[in-house]
């Protein structure tokens, strides 16, 4: 079984910031989990229409956490795509703005 392309992006993101020096930064993301949104994988790459697993869990995520992902270089990729508006508005959550 093939994993998506989204989710080896978080994995290897996740291991670079858990390496890098700033891992002592890390702690400021620990209440936010960025592998719970794997449900919106496909959704975020433009692969299918967010699911009821997806809305939840980026409805439950909160705005804070989506900021530090998109103000994250390493974890920007995952969050901000092109299909992003599409996935928040299907899932009738406001867009942050941060």
């Amino acid at each position: 079984m093939r994993l998506p392309p989204f989710l080896l992006v978080v994995a290897m993101a996740l291991g670079l910031l858990l390496a890098s020096p700033a891992a002592a930064d890390f702690s400021a993301l620990a209440p936010c989990d960025v592998m719970q949104l794997s449900p919106c994988a496909s959704a975020f790459a433009g692969k299918a229409s967010p699911t009821s697993a997806c809305c939840g869990r980026l409805k439950s995520h909160g705005r804070s956490c989506l900021c530090r992902y998109k103000d994250d270089a390493n974890l920007k990729r995952l969050v901000d795509t092109k299909h992003k508006k599409k996935v928040f508005t299907a899932c009738k959550v406001p867009v942050p703005s941060c």
